[in-house]
Parts: C-alpha cells; structure tokens; sequence
C-alpha cells in the first residue's frame, strides 16, 4: 500500500538546522564504521581529499577519529517497511533538503574540519527514480560546483533506471544497496514494497560495473584484498567453488562471470570529471533479530556476496525495536547487540582467516555461543585438531588458534626457521595466551596442564570474556551520532 505524503503534518519552513536535525537523526540506523578504502590526495582547484585509514566513527591507524556527515537527503517515504522509522505510515517529524542547501552544509561542516566526507542515504520520495535523480544532482554539484575531492559513500536506491546509479558510481568512492534481510521470505514479510530481484539486479550491475572498470585500466577483475589472502587455501576469495550455496537470485551466474550485459551504462563524461566507477568498491546491510534467521543463514547469505556479488563490506545492523506490529518483536525485546557483535568476528573470520560458513556452523548447531568469540566457539566443537603444536603447524593451521592472528602467524612461521619457541617468545609476538594455551604446545608440552574437554575449556574461556560481554550487552542502546552542534 502506499501512502499519501499528506496523511500526516508535514512541516513546512523549516531551516537547514532544524531539517538537519531531523535527517541526522533519521540516518543513525544506516550502518557504515568502515574504513574508506581509498587513498586521494589534493588537487589543486578542488577541495579536500580522502585517506583510506578510515571514515564515520572509525579511527585511523595513528589514533585519529575520522568521521562522515551522515544524513538522509529525505525522511519522506512511499514504502511501508515495517521494521522502519520512516515508514510512510508512521506519524514522524518530515523533511527534505535542496541539493545545494546540502552540498553547501557538507562544505561548511567541512571547512570547520567537523566531518571528511559524506554519507548520503535517503528515503524514498514519489519514487525511486526521482529521489535518485536528486541525489545525482546533489553529487554532480559537490564534484563541480564545489570542487569536492572527499569521500562519498552514497546508497542506491533499487527500481531507479541504470543511467543513475551509473552516474552515481561515477561521482561517489562507495555504493551501497540494501539487502534488508537475508531471506527473500523475511523480506516479502516486513517490506511488502521490495524484492530480492530489484535489489540483486541492480547489486550485480555495480558490481559488474566495477569490474569492468578495474580491468579496462588493467587490474584484476576483484577488489583488492588483504594480502592475508593470497597465502590462504581455503580463502572464500580463491576459492574455486564460489557458487557452493547457489545465487540469491535464483541464477547460476556472477557479476563477474556474466560479461558486459550486466555492467551500467558509462557517463563519466556527463559527471565533468575523469572518474574511476566506485573506486571504493561496493557494501550492503542486513537487520538481524527482526526475523528468525539462524546464525547459520546469515554468515551464508554473507558468504554468497562476497563471493558472487564482491562486496567490500557487509553490514550487520541489531533491529532496534521502533514500531508496534504482529510481524515484529515486542517493544520492550531486548536488542542483540552481542549477536551482532559475534557476526562481525564471524565476517572478518570469512574475509582473513580461511574459514567457511559451513566450517563455523552446522545444521545441528546453526547459532554461535554468543558469550564466546566465533574462533573460541568453533575450536571448542573441534577439540579433535588441537593441541597444535606451534613449532610445526602450518600458516592456515595457525590462524585458526584461537588468540593467534595474521601478524603472530607470520611471526611464528618466519622466527622458527632459526629458533625454537617457547611461550614467553609467543606472548611478545603477540599472540594472547590467556585464549591460545588451551589450544597449544610448544617443543611438545602445553602451558598448563589442563583437560581437553569441551565443557571446561568453554567455561574457563566464558570467564575470561565475562567483563567484554557484559559492556557490550549493556551498552547504552540507543544509536547516536556525533553531534555537530
């Protein structure tokens, strides 16, 4: 059903402040505390530049907080997304700016070096091709009238015509479109309005896009990714069965095998300036705890896109109970801030770590123990490969101790061609005992001596967590932004 915009007041008048505080405010829910992924320095004639170290309540490898305005360019919505604050039917507070009232508070706030770039999603108003074509305008004024050199990351809106997320890609460093939900069944249920067709379609054109792109300047087809990578077996990035799980969408073919026929339309010209498509490459968010999507599912659908669709990043956001429906959870449920916690150590055991989905869950056990990190939840299923022995375990076999990362692994591997290890060495390479020596020997003989058993290791690893797990379930729970006034 769509709703007409007059069902509710709207006020009118209002000023960039208090339209600001109203789309700042209506933009916490977008996830994005990423690093940019793209390195620009200044042009002469144009103004500011990006660093990859990081954006948007991130912090950089010195210590600096890098920060993004994040803002809606409209709150106004035709769709009924019932998990959503600004859903049509819901009787909020509205408000839109111009594009150049919006490029001219990106260059404010940044001249003032309050923010480093922009975030810009937007609900959807009258439809998805006119809010695109706003957003478009807004992007072409801050590249040429303004001179902006910064980082953008802008969020397409599925159902627009090709010619405008092309032009988008061309203006911004990173595009994202919203999967919602990992399940198209979750989805027909809670977003009547969308489908995983308008939102994969357009997914696989960017990415196809982007591949287009790299190659016709003669990179590799994928987006760069740790080095970590290269020297990983079984890698989900290298790995040779990227369509294990099958497409989301049904077909059996990827972005990047699919050729040009699933690539935008070049318009870099109309753009006014020479420009690589969404050089930092392509991102998307799920909600969990809306729906009763297993853990399992979810790492699933996350390994699907990384292999198929070639994301940078996903995205995981705990739904913050807003509205009151059958279809959701009750007001007062408690939001799964540590099972959105444990997701995001799952995907970066995805990316750098070698495991798959199916390595750290199974159909018996589909949830992570959300009181243990998913490495220390996998090693305690699988007590039958440890003790490893650190003097003779491979690079892959080391990354999968728990408290042994990327650094110590290599550590390891390049000091024991000339010395023996003992665990005071391990501790200054870095590695964390305090969760490896459960899980390990050294020269043959372990830390301490302790049971093999999967109930004591869990409890012992349990109460070492105990204090990191009750900050973050106890966090304060509501979203917040830094406040720029």
């Amino acid at each position: 059903m769509f709703y007409n915009e007059h069902m509710f007041e709207i006020k009118c008048n209002l000023t960039t402040k208090e339209k600001l505080e109203i789309l700042a405010d209506a933009a916490k829910y977008d996830v994005a505390c990423t690093s940019s992924g793209v390195d620009r320095k200044g042009r002469k004639g144009f103004l500011g530049n990006s660093e990859a170290c990081g954006v948007c309540h991130s912090f950089g490898a010195d210590g600096r907080c890098i920060s993004l305005l994040k803002v809606l360019f409209t709150n106004h919505c035709v769709y009924d997304c019932k998990y959503c604050v600004n859903r049509c039917s819901n009787d909020v507070p509205r408000a839109s700016f111009e594009p150049d009232e919006l490029c001219q508070l990106v260059i404010e706030f940044y001249k003032r070096n309050y923010i480093e770039g922009l975030f810009l999603s937007s609900g959807v108003l009258k439809n998805p091709s006119y809010t695109m074509e706003k957003i478009c305008e807004t992007l072409l004024l801050l590249r040429t009238k303004y001179r902006f050199n910064g980082y953008i990351h802008v969020k397409a809106i599925p159902g627009a015509p090709d010619e405008l997320l092309s032009k988008a890609g061309y203006l911004a460093d990173r595009v994202s479109v919203n999967l919602e939900l990992p399940t198209s069944d979750s989805l027909s249920k809670l977003a009547p309005n969308k489908n995983f067709k308008n939102i994969l379609e357009p997914m696989e054109k960017i990415t196809g896009t982007i591949a287009a792109n790299r190659l016709s300047v003669g990179k590799d087809a994928r987006m760069e990714r740790s080095s970590i990578n290269k020297y990983l077996t079984g890698s989900i990035f290298n790995s040779a069965n990227n369509s294990r799980y099958g497409s989301l969408s049904g077909k059996n073919r990827t972005a990047l095998e699919s050729g040009t026929g699933l690539s935008l339309p070049a318009v870099s010209g109309n753009t006014g300036m020479n420009r690589a498509f969404a050089p930092a490459g392509q991102s998307t968010q799920m909600i969990i705890g809306a729906t009763p999507e297993t853990d399992l599912t979810l790492i699933r659908t996350t390994q699907h896109l990384y292999q198929n669709y070639d994301l940078k990043r996903v995205f995981y956001s705990a739904y913050i109970p807003l509205n009151e429906d059958s279809a959701l959870p009750e007001l007062d449920a408690e939001i799964p801030l540590l099972r959105e916690h444990r997701l995001y150590q799952a995907d970066w055991l995805l990316r750098y770590y070698g495991f798959q989905a199916d390595e750290l869950l199974s159909e018996n056990r589909p949830n992570f123990n959300e009181y243990l990190d998913p490495k220390c939840d996998w090693a305690v299923r699988h007590l039958g490969q440890f003790p490893v022995e650190i003097q003779t375990a491979s690079y892959d076999m080391l990354l999968r101790i728990p408290g042994v990362g990327p650094k110590s692994a290599k550590r390891i591997v390049q000091t024991r061609k000339y010395a023996r290890l003992d665990f005071d060495t391990l501790k200054k390479m870095g590695v964390v005992l305090k969760r490896a020596h459960y899980f390990i020997t050294c020269n043959g003989k372990m830390m301490y001596k302790i049971p093999i058993n999967e109930n004591y290791i869990t409890a012992c690893l349990m109460g070492d967590n105990q204090k990191e797990n009750w900050e973050i379930k106890h966090q304060n729970q509501q979203y917040q932004q830094l406040s720029l006034f």
